[in-house]
């Protein structure tokens, strides 16, 4: 009985301790927003916030189902159509509001992300932005900004115990 005793604390702790190292791991989904509408591109009057296009629309769509391992906490979008919808049917299937950022504040806005513990964070951006702020959450100068015709780049940074592990994937 005494060793019973024992072993069950033993698994009482194992556990406890399990579960406060795992409260602990940061997740980061960092993407660039989905195919904008380029049709106005070539006019006089080039549009500088173009909504997506129906292939954008559909990307933001497999978002759901590409992200479906994660439950995100939080979800980031830079304050610009093609960045919101992206966010938009992940935000809508996981019942969170888009929180704004501002892009042209990408060390001030990663010192705020890497305060987060504990959390799954999807963060929606640019082209130039994301590889850049994924840059600043690792500390490394590692990735170049993506070509403009790229849209199924995404990283994946886990942070646990002060360490950075990215993983980078398509969809």
């Amino acid at each position: 009985m005494k060793m019973y005793l024992k072993s069950l604390i033993g698994v009482i702790v194992l556990l406890f301790f399990t579960a406060a190292v795992n409260a602990q791991t940061t997740t980061f989904i960092l993407l660039r927003h989905a195919e904008k509408d380029t049709s106005s591109y070539g006019s006089m009057m080039m549009n500088a916030d173009p909504p997506l296009s129906k292939a954008g629309e559909l990307r933001a769509e497999r978002l759901i189902n590409v992200l479906a391992a994660f439950k995100p906490d939080i979800i980031y979008s830079t304050n610009y159509k093609r960045t919101k919808a992206t966010a938009a049917p992940l935000a809508a299937q996981s019942g969170k509001e888009i929180q704004l950022y501002d892009p042209k504040k990408l060390p001030l806005f990663a010192d705020s992300l890497l305060l987060v513990k504990g959390k799954t964070i999807v963060v929606v951006g640019h082209s130039n932005t994301t590889p850049a702020l994924v840059d600043l959450l690792i500390k490394e100068n590692k990735y170049a900004a993506l070509d403009d015709a790229e849209y199924g780049t995404y990283w994946i940074v886990t942070l646990q115990n002060g360490k950075a592990i990215e993983e980078v994937r398509k969809y």
